[in-house]
């Protein structure tokens, strides 16, 4: 019998198959899993922003050691916890409609009276009400639509006015350098918003090694001169009604980065 992470991250992901092709592995692997193996909870949880703590709670519990027994300061702390768990959240959000159990988790999200407390308690409110139908129509219309949808959420479209412009070169060029290669199962470019909050989750909880001025250097480089607009365009688009308090948190979030990296 499936444990509940890995039925959370089966249902986030569309399935045991899309969840096999989003983590690059035969779909009869992951049909034999009783629970994520613990080399591949980071990569789940990238792909599907289900937490590692609901994912293997024996591993990632509170008072538990990592997968390679890491205690102490060799853990994540508590701020790289959160900033993982933010960028993958929003990562989620903008590459694919949220099902049904995201919605119940995003709807028990809490906050403080902080900006972007305040932006999470809204956020928690819309998904508490939203029904998982209309939300996939309005992705629909956001990011895909017939043709195109409202919005195009790449690096290129918003400095260049098109797609596949010298932002994607730039970044696939630093991507390289990093080691970071792109997943077989996907087909947006790379200067997807989606997938670049992918990669800062991946700085962010370990999944890529980087120090914090190789973050801010990509942050920099690659999102901050962008990012902003594109929030205050899906926060203004005709067909954002769930997808208004996510533009709101994905900005709120930036702000925060963009001052802890005093690139503001």
């Amino acid at each position: 019998m499936r444990e509940d992470g890995l039925r959370l991250a089966i249902e986030a992901a569309g399935g045991v198959g899309a969840l096999a092709r989003g983590l690059g592995i035969k779909q009869p692997s992951v049909s034999t899993w009783q629970r994520v193996p613990a080399e591949r909870v980071l990569a789940v949880e990238a792909l599907t922003g289900v937490r590692r703590e609901r994912l293997r709670p024996d591993l990632y519990g509170e008072g538990r050691a990592g997968p390679r027994g890491m205690t102490g300061s060799d853990e994540l702390d508590e701020i790289e916890r959160a900033r993982a768990s933010e960028y993958l959240l929003l990562a989620n959000l903008l590459r694919n409609a949220p099902s049904a159990s995201l919605l119940e988790e995003i709807a028990g999200l809490t906050g403080d009276a902080t900006p972007l407390g305040m932006a999470h308690i809204a956020l928690a409110e819309a998904a508490a009400k939203a029904d998982v139908s209309d939300v996939e129509s309005e992705y629909f219309a956001l990011f895909i639509g017939i043709g195109r949808g409202e919005l195009l959420p790449y690096a290129s479209y918003y400095l260049t006015g098109f797609l596949h412009e010298r932002p994607l070169a730039r970044l696939r060029e630093e991507l390289q350098r990093l080691g970071i290669e792109r997943a077989e199962s996907n087909f947006d470019p790379e200067d997807h918003l989606g997938i670049l909050f992918e990669i800062m989750g991946g700085f962010a909880n370990g999944t890529f090694p980087a120090d914090l001025e190789q973050q801010k250097g990509f942050l920099e480089r690659h999102i901050r001169p962008w990012a902003f607009r594109f929030f205050d365009d899906l926060a203004a688009a005709k067909s954002a009604r769930f997808y208004k308090p996510v533009a709101e948190v994905g900005r709120t979030f930036l702000s925060v980065e963009c001052e802890a990296f005093a690139l503001e």
